[in-house]
């Protein structure tokens, strides 16, 4: 069975993508929590993108799902459509990077092959989107990304904020209210055993500021 790859399966085998590339288990559980549909509906789609033709995915009941070779390819294109479409809302019309996500996952299903390389030329082919996520390649290759979180610099490490894995838009108002933007050079200062509250100085600053692990297990920095 030959399916198309409708905007709701672009969806999931984006989703997919993320969840087994930050290594968490793409079960029916975590794809009906990230995509909002019931669990049924979800088992439903991973029967029939197994069954596909070429196969999308691997489907093991009770064992989550892998997309196989032709899936990630067509995950890796969505997502080049994404974070391009987000670049250039960023750099030519404007938009800050709380705004381009919402605009991003309606438009990356529907731009064409030529539209997607006259913007990325236009740009002067980016390598990152306006959150620092890295940019597939034209050749659908995943760029390797040194970066660590946050939370595990070690005291008096300095590094350089690289890219921040966040979608919602008040999270990310509230880390450029904290001047926790890409570019950005912090000193880790020591951390909490307890609650692993970690005390951070940005450069430019004299007063520390205190982080907790919702953020800093979500921002992601390159050791200098």
């Amino acid at each position: 069975m030959s399916v198309s790859l409708t905007d709701s399966i672009q969806d999931y085998l984006k989703v997919i993508y993320e969840l087994t590339e930050s290594g968490e288990l793409a079960s029916t559980t975590a794809l009906a929590a990230r995509l909002h549909i019931a669990p049924a509906s979800v088992t439903g789609m991973m029967q029939k993108l197994a069954s596909a033709k070429p196969p999308l995915v691997e489907y093991r009941k009770h064992q989550g799902v892998t997309l196989t070779a032709t899936g990630k390819r067509a995950a890796l294109e969505v997502i080049r459509h994404h974070r391009l479409i987000e670049a250039w809302l960023v750099q030519t019309l404007g938009y800050s990077w709380d705004e381009v996500h919402n605009e991003a996952e309606k438009l990356e299903h529907v731009i064409s092959e030529e539209f997607e390389e006259r913007i990325a030329s236009a740009m002067g082919y980016p390598l990152r989107d306006p959150h620092g996520e890295p940019i597939p390649s034209a050749e659908l290759v995943m760029p390797k990304d040194q970066g660590i979180a946050l939370s595990k610099l070690k005291p008096k490490q300095e590094a350089c904020i690289q890219r921040v894995h966040a979608q919602d838009a008040d999270f990310l108002k509230h880390l450029e209210q904290l001047g926790l933007v890409i570019g950005t050079r912090v000193k880790a200062l020591g951390v909490s055993r307890y609650d692993q509250v970690m005390h951070i100085q940005l450069r430019g600053r004299k007063e520390a500021i205190a982080l907790g692990p919702a953020i800093t297990n979500r921002v992601f920095v390159e050791i200098l």
